[in-house]
């Protein structure tokens, strides 16, 4: 498949972008690069590779849902550097107005 410079600027028109005809041209000869890589994709012999949606093999990406007693939170707040008894008290990163 190949993309004409008459394809460009009707993409450009399209997509509202004013495009002189030195970056119609630019656009033209990327287009045709995107066309030819999309080409050497296709022509590749995927006969008997299995479709996957992610390249490395994922584990432990979610743990299974427990009901648990919730941590007591005098012993959560005990290692915070400021706290108020019931929050963790962090410093202040927005301007009152």
């Amino acid at each position: 498949m190949s993309v004409t410079r008459d394809d460009v600027a009707h993409v450009a028109k399209l997509a509202r972008l004013a495009m002189s005809e030195q970056e119609l041209d630019q656009m033209h000869g990327y287009f045709e690069a995107i066309l030819e890589h999309f080409a050497k994709l296709a022509a590749v012999d995927t006969e008997g590779v299995e479709p996957t949606s992610h390249p490395l093999a994922r584990a432990n990406v979610t743990r299974e849902d427990r009901v648990t007693e919730p941590m007591d939170r005098t012993k959560l707040l005990a290692n915070a550097p400021l706290a108020d008894g019931e929050c963790f008290l962090v410093p202040q990163i927005m301007e009152d107005e």
